[in-house]
């Protein structure tokens, strides 16, 4: 129900479909980055940072030798199509899709220009390419795998809490990883002998997520893991201090969480994977192929946990996890 399709991009794209043609005007002595994601720019600072961390160890500086032209979607996924049209009207060089709604968007609207993305998770099960180490199209990338890591998170709650027999999960309903994260979860429930209890909500706006969580409060079940909804993750600092102004233990992704309040934080180190992504766009700016590129998965995971915040739950830390711990917020 989430596959975007070519033929989506019939009507919008129009003239568009035509960019070499385009009038002077919209070419540029630079070469032009269309960057698309569907969060926000407030948000994506971070990120930002260690893209351009990586275009510099090509030689790349923005506003020097090239041009990034950037689109946002605020969390509202619909609004992606569009935003890959307007960006097509552009000559641009290559495309840096920002996670995996925003990846099959590009790839389907165009098979020419090179793209990167950037984050998202198993790029195969996506359909954004059949084999990693040499992608046949024009698209390659790097991965987080934020929502493969889910049961590795629900693994890690379980070790916290193991009297816990419920785990709740939280998704936003109108996530298009959102059946994919209930599917993972409830095999990975089932194998650790637990059981999900699956609170869905429709979150559109960050004002949804205050309501969705004062829901939340009165119907879990147990101990409370966030699934990775671009949109929620985007929010950690929020979902993190609602988390503790309830007293629930639960897990997310990256620190942000954790140092707002959450229990615990668990992925692959993001600045690290941008900063790959940032210089497979200089790569191909120099005029490296696609095909030669292959997907890059992280190497890297951190795991980081609030001591405070066990502490005002109540709960021991088990030492088998302050030992695999990268930081401990004391």
């Amino acid at each position: 129900m989430f596959d975007i399709r070519r033929r989506q991009f019939i009507t919008l794209l129009g003239g568009a479909a035509a960019w070499p043609l385009a009038a002077g005007a919209q070419q540029s002595a630079m070469p032009l980055i269309g960057l698309l994601s569907s969060d926000s720019a407030e948000s994506y600072a971070g990120r930002l940072t260690a893209i351009r961390r990586g275009l510099e160890e090509i030689g790349y500086t923005e506003g020097q030798n090239v041009t990034i032209e950037y689109r946002w979607a605020e969390g509202q996924y619909d609004r992606i199509p569009g935003l890959v049209v307007d960006l097509l009207r552009h000559r641009l060089a290559v495309i840096a899709a920002d996670g995996t709604t925003a990846a099959r968007a590009a790839q389907a609207a165009t098979t020419v220009i090179p793209i990167v993305f950037l984050g998202g998770d198993d790029p195969i099960r996506a359909g954004l390419v059949s084999n990693l180490n040499r992608p046949a199209a024009n698209v390659t990338g790097v991965t987080l795998l934020n929502v493969t890591l889910g049961p590795k998170r629900l693994e890690l709650l379980h070790e916290m809490l193991p009297d816990a027999a419920i785990i709740t999960l939280f998704i936003n309903r109108n996530s298009p990883v959102a059946e994919l994260t209930v599917v993972d979860m409830q095999y990975a429930a089932r194998t650790l002998g637990l059981q999900l209890d699956i609170h869905a909500a429709d979150i559109a706006a960050e004002h949804d997520i205050d309501v969705a969580f004062e829901n939340l409060a009165k119907t879990r079940k147990g101990p409370l893991l966030i699934g990775a909804d671009a949109f929620l993750v985007s929010r950690s600092e929020q979902l993190g201090a609602l988390a503790f102004r309830h007293a629930i233990p639960a897990i997310l992704s990256y620190r942000e969480f954790v140092a707002a309040g959450g229990l615990m934080s668990y992925a692959a180190s993001r600045a690290e994977v941008y900063r790959q992504g940032g210089t497979y766009l200089g790569r191909i700016l120099k005029g490296a192929q696609v095909s030669d590129l292959p997907v890059l998965q992280p190497t890297r995971f951190e795991l980081i946990i609030n001591g405070k915040t066990a502490k005002a739950l109540g709960l021991t830390v088990p030492a088998a996890l302050l030992s695999r711990a990268d930081e401990v917020i004391e």
